[in-house]
Formats: C-alpha cells, structure tokens, sequence
C-alpha cells in the first residue's frame, strides 16, 4: 500500500507559479511511475502530467505543455510539479497518483494509488 500525501497548493494571481510536492510512503518509490491529474469544478479529471519510475521520461497534457514540469526525488521518496505562468484555467484540485509499474501513463485507470488532491485557485 502507498501513501500519497500532496502539499504546495494555494492562491495565486495569472502568470505567477506554485510547486506542488506529493510524498510518498513505502520503500519502492522508483519503481512506480507517478502522475499528477486535476479536476476543475463541474468538469471530469483530466490527466495533467507523468513521470517514469526512474525520470526520464516526462509527457504532458498539451495545455500545460512549456508550463508545466513534472520531476522527482527518488531518494525523498517525492514527486514534484512546477507550474510557470499560470491562468485561471488552471484552477483546479490537483491529485498525485502512483502506478505500480515505471512506465508512465495518462490514463486515470493506470494509477492504483492516488492522493487527497490540494486546491490551486488562478486569480485573474
């Protein structure tokens, strides 16, 4: 069982950034691809980025693409997203998800364990 616990959210105006970090339990954390989904309200979760189990392999929704960087930590066990110039679009819960493979996905049905999500809110 994994534990994700993610932190980072909060309020901020159009163009400014936040990183969100997402902790993990357990000793096998880099052998688990990792993601990070959203949900806007009234609308469904939507894959937003994901990372391979040993990083090297990166893929983003096309929205946030040249935004948005996903990284990791494998040592501390912690998944990362750095969000640059972002819009009132982006407003969103933000949910880290592990899978229990290294190679990524962006399906939500790839991911076995997901987080509580932690709020962004975009002002414009």
């Amino acid at each position: 069982q994994v534990q994700l616990l993610e932190s980072g959210g909060g309020l901020v105006q159009a163009g400014g950034s936040l990183r969100l970090s997402c902790a993990a339990s357990g000793r096998t954390f880099g052998s688990y691809a990792m993601g990070w989904f959203r949900q806007a309200p009234g609308k469904e979760r939507e894959f937003v980025a994901t990372i391979s189990g040993s990083g090297r392999i990166t893929s983003y929704t096309d929205s946030v693409q040249g935004r948005f960087t996903i990284s990791r930590d494998n040592a501390k066990n912690t998944v990362y997203l750095q969000m640059n110039s972002l819009k009132p679009e982006d407003t969103a819960v933000y949910y880290c998800a592990a899978r229990r493979y290294g190679s990524p996905a962006v399906y939500e049905s790839g991911y076995d364990y997901w987080g509580q999500g932690t709020q962004v809110t975009v002002s414009s």
